[in-house]
């Protein structure tokens, strides 16, 4: 049972928002807010118990940062609807009593930090992680150290938006050598473009990964020798969409969902949630599955890949890095650049990937249950640590 669940109407349009506290470790929590047609308590929920996984997986003593609680917030509008900003300003100011005291947020799907924050200042909230900043001595350095690392470019893209896309990466590239594969000969597809599967893919691609395609809301770009990510990068838009004019001639296009059945060694689901169903595993000819999407493997194509011999690295390891990297910054425990942060997140996500790996391996389980049992120890030794 979740710790407290809101449901809020729109005055004006009469379009649902909700938020999910799943947990509490400190009395505060954290996770992301999304906007998403269609989305539902249900999934907010959801995703609310993947935010305390992930707080809890990356605990490590040695580090000042020690995990909070799990929480989400969802509001059912699409991002590209004219009305969506005036309906995320409505619903911070409702639920900003929350933000104040337990609910540290931040981006995810369909909205950008820049207008969070930009709503944040309007409403009289300094940031949208006020919780954590009223409980920390050096509140002041904590604040300059995020506005430092929010302001790190690297090659054209912020730092912010490749750490979580880099984490995916990451694992993908421990799997792929677990698997006795050479990332220098390895493919890889990527759904969704972007700031999660734009990063995994440039960070795949830079490690020697050939990415032969990735989609985004417009379809499929494909090319079997591999894509000019660094292209792609440049010509995408806010929402993550390629701008198709900047294509190379042997660049192919096709439908949306046509990247399941691209032949590849690592599949990337970067976007939307419960993208692939059982259905969708008959398709599919990918050795190796990295969750970049929250939940966007079911259950039953889970256990059905499973029984191929199929490795899904689960979400709340796999794409826990923004989250984690917010918090190093704020609490110091890495620099506010970028040298820092990969290599943190390098190690980090190397020594998760092992000891997930090795102890399914060892007791038969999946990746997911392994790593659920991961999570299980840390946040009972976090709790321990505040008694």
């Amino acid at each position: 049972m979740s710790l407290l669940e809101i449901t809020w109407t729109d005055p004006v349009t009469g379009r649902h928002g909700y938020v999910v506290i799943d947990s509490l470790i400190g009395g505060m929590a954290s996770g992301g807010l999304r906007l998403r047609a269609g989305c539902t308590l249900d999934e907010v929920r959801g995703l609310a118990q993947g935010m305390a996984r992930k707080e809890a997986i990356v605990y490590d003593p040695r580090d000042r940062y020690q995990p909070f609680g799990g929480a989400k917030g969802g509001i059912d509008v699409d991002p590209r609807d004219p009305e969506a900003s005036a309906v995320l300003r409505r619903f911070i100011a409702a639920v900003r009593p929350v933000i104040r005291e337990q609910w540290n947020t931040g981006e995810d799907f369909g909205v950008r930090q820049e207008l969070l924050d930009q709503i944040a200042a309007e409403l009289g909230l300094e940031s949208t992680v006020e919780a954590v900043f009223s409980r920390i001595e050096d509140a002041a350095e904590a604040r300059t150290r995020l506005a430092a690392g929010f302001a790190v470019d690297v090659d054209g893209i912020g730092l912010a938006d490749l750490v979580g896309g880099f984490g995916v990466a990451q694992a993908g590239l421990s799997m792929l050598r677990r698997s006795g594969l050479d990332p220098a000969t390895a493919t890889a597809v990527v759904q969704g473009f972007g700031s999660i599967g734009g990063a995994a893919a440039r960070h795949l691609a830079a490690s020697g990964v050939r990415v032969v395609a990735i989609a985004d809301r417009e379809g499929l770009i494909r090319n079997d020798a591999g894509l000019d990510v660094e292209a792609l990068l440049r010509s995408r838009d806010g929402l993550g969409v390629v701008d198709r004019g900047h294509l190379r001639p042997d660049d192919e296009k096709g439908d949306r969902d046509d990247w399941l059945a691209v032949p590849c060694d690592l599949l990337v689901p970067a976007a939307m949630s419960y993208v692939i169903d059982r259905a969708a595993v008959d398709r599919m000819t990918a050795r190796i599955v990295v969750e970049g999407a929250n939940m966007p493997t079911l259950p039953d194509a889970e256990t059905a890949l499973a029984a191929r011999g199929v490795p899904v690295v689960p979400d709340f390891l796999a794409n826990v890095m923004t989250n984690a990297w917010w918090w190093w910054v704020v609490f110091g425990d890495v620099a506010p650049d970028a040298s820092s942060a990969f290599e943190k997140i390098a190690g980090t996500m190397s020594r998760l990937v092992e000891t997930v790996a090795n102890e399914a391996a060892t007791t038969g389980v999946s990746l997911r249950e392994a790593a659920q049992t991961l999570a299980d120890r840390n946040a009972a030794a976090a709790k321990a640590r505040l008694i």
